[in-house]
């Protein structure tokens, strides 16, 4: 199987791996990377200095900014948000975007809120709707808003 980009999707980077699937409506700049076996849902942002590791899957509706890294087996819900500035203003960008990474395996609910600079741990689950304002550890699941742990979860999705 090859590389599948919907014809109405404006895909402007030539770093897509192998298998990859792009359906309409996405919007992908020239400096982001997105790794093989990738699944980008319709109405797709990414941003340039974005990195996307294998088997990831992106839903619905996300916009994906300069400064974030997804690694591997990573699961992003419908309509989840990811910032990158502490302290937005129009017209004015920070030197530097600040740096989020989404860890190996991890799993984000729909309309979760993902704050700029944080880590979230390998393997964990962050529950629909929640908003991430801190680092959260790998092995955990987190909801709320704001966020906070409320269990453990195993590497295979189950809660222990």
């Amino acid at each position: 199987m090859s590389t599948k980009i919907h014809p109405l999707s404006d895909v402007q980077t030539d770093q897509i791996g192998e298998n990859t699937k792009i359906w309409q409506y996405c919007v992908i700049l020239e400096g982001a990377q997105i790794g093989s076996n990738c699944n980008v849902n319709f109405n797709v942002f990414i941003e340039n200095d974005v990195i996307i590791g294998n088997n990831v899957t992106i839903k619905p509706g996300v916009q994906i900014w300069d400064g974030i890294t997804i690694e591997d087996d990573v699961f992003i819900g419908p309509n989840v948000t990811f910032t990158n500035d502490i302290y937005p203003r129009s017209k004015k960008y920070p030197e530097a975007f600040i740096k989020t990474k989404i860890c190996k395996g991890a799993s984000i609910g729909a309309n979760a809120t993902i704050l700029a600079g944080v880590e979230i741990g390998e393997y964990s689950l962050i529950g629909a709707g929640s908003v991430v304002t801190k680092n959260v550890q790998p092995f955990t699941i987190w909801y709320g808003n704001p966020a906070i742990q409320k269990g453990i979860i195993s590497k295979e999705g189950k809660k222990q």
